[in-house]
């Protein structure tokens, strides 16, 4: 892998990789959470191919995948994609009331009370206080961790002020689109990585955001862009 500094192709180590995605340290954030985002796309904007955006991805993207993981104190994810991509348990802290490490977002709570990831003791579901009972109750007796951030709907700066309660103020978001599209619209974006796979992938495949539209455009600045030999660019962007 290779950082790409204008001309100059500069070899990239672990060590190397892990100092170009540190967060800020927790002294700088004031007792609240820096989001990043991780996202994968085809050279034509394809978020997913077959439906997961897995698909997309090469060795180069799997490293820094996992590395961003080992990097963050949570990972934030829709319930969409846990249930599309097929997550398992974040790994941690096994201690669910202090350590959640895998935060996912659900108003409806229409969740297989038997994925996998649903009722691990690192995983903690984010909802509001409309959601229906009966989901409610069959989430909680499969021995779920249910908090709600809103009477009728999820409202993602109270998601976030609940991980800071928590000391989880190294927030990893992997999407789905609906939902980064969300955070975006509340400016709740510290940085965004974004790997571009070498692929023209066509079809109706949508973008890493998708919401309504009218919601504010957001300006970003580059931080860093790495490339590998199969052709993948890691870029990484922060606030303007």
């Amino acid at each position: 892998m290779y950082l790409l500094d204008k001309a100059t192709q500069l070899t990239v180590d672990r060590a190397r990789l892990t100092d170009l995605y540190a967060h800020p340290p927790a002294s700088d954030l004031d007792g609240r959470c820096h989001v990043r985002a991780n996202m994968v796309t085809s050279l034509d904007g394809a978020a997913m191919v077959g439906g997961v955006s897995g698909a997309l991805g090469g060795d180069g993207d799997h490293e820094i995948f996992e590395l961003l993981r080992d990097l963050c104190d949570v990972v934030l994810v829709g319930s969409g994609t846990v249930i599309g991509e097929d997550y398992g348990p974040i790994r941690g802290d096994s201690d669910a009331d202090t350590a959640p490490r895998l935060a996912m977002v659900s108003g409806s709570l229409s969740i297989d009370p038997d994925q996998a990831s649903v009722a691990a003791p690192t995983t903690v579901i984010m909802t509001c206080a409309s959601a229906p009972e009966d989901n409610r109750r069959r989430l909680l007796d499969a021995g779920a961790t249910l908090v709600d951030c809103g009477e009728t709907e999820v409202e993602l700066p109270r998601v976030l002020s609940a991980l800071a309660e928590r000391g989880r103020l190294r927030v990893l978001c992997e999407g789905g689109p609906g939902l980064l599209a969300n955070l975006y619209a509340d400016d709740l974006v510290d940085e965004l990585c974004v790997t571009i796979g070498p692929a023209i992938v066509g079809g109706s495949s949508g973008r890493i955001t998708h919401g309504p539209d009218g919601a504010p455009t957001r300006q970003m600045r580059r931080a860093h862009v790495l490339a590998d030999d199969e052709g993948y660019l890691f870029t990484r962007w922060v606030r303007a």
